[in-house]
């Protein structure tokens, strides 16, 4: 089965948009495929405990509800260093499945499999 990368460059400052990838990455990740979101940009924020809070919006499931599917499926975070560190956000706080990774060790994590892409 083809894995599957989510990219995500969206915080919550578009709460939807995040609800959307992350019910893409979830849906993924608990059909058996490997699951990867990297998050870039405003979206590194999500890595840090206690941000991802909240309902986008009335019948939306609510994030941390997504993010605990997604880590109990297996899913796994890949966060941009550079957005990271611009940000001087604190890589001891990162949640649970996440860690610090660039654009070669995705492509490194793809490899040679195929990969089913999405970006938000």
């Amino acid at each position: 089965m083809a894995k599957s990368v989510i990219s995500l460059s969206t915080g919550l400052e578009d709460a939807e948009k995040v609800t959307v990838a992350f019910l893409v990455a979830v849906g993924a990740a608990e059909t058996g495929r490997e699951t990867l979101i990297f998050l870039t940009k405003e979206a590194v924020r999500l890595a840090v405990p206690g941000v991802a809070v909240g309902t986008a919006c009335e019948g939306c499931p609510p994030l941390i509800e997504l993010m605990k599917r997604f880590e109990a499926a297996g899913g796994s975070y890949y966060v941009c260093p550079v957005c990271f560190n611009a940000k001087q956000l604190a890589a001891s706080d990162l949640i649970s499945g996440a860690e610090l990774n660039g654009t070669v060790p995705m492509w490194t994590w793809i490899g040679d499999d195929p990969a089913v892409t999405f970006s938000y």
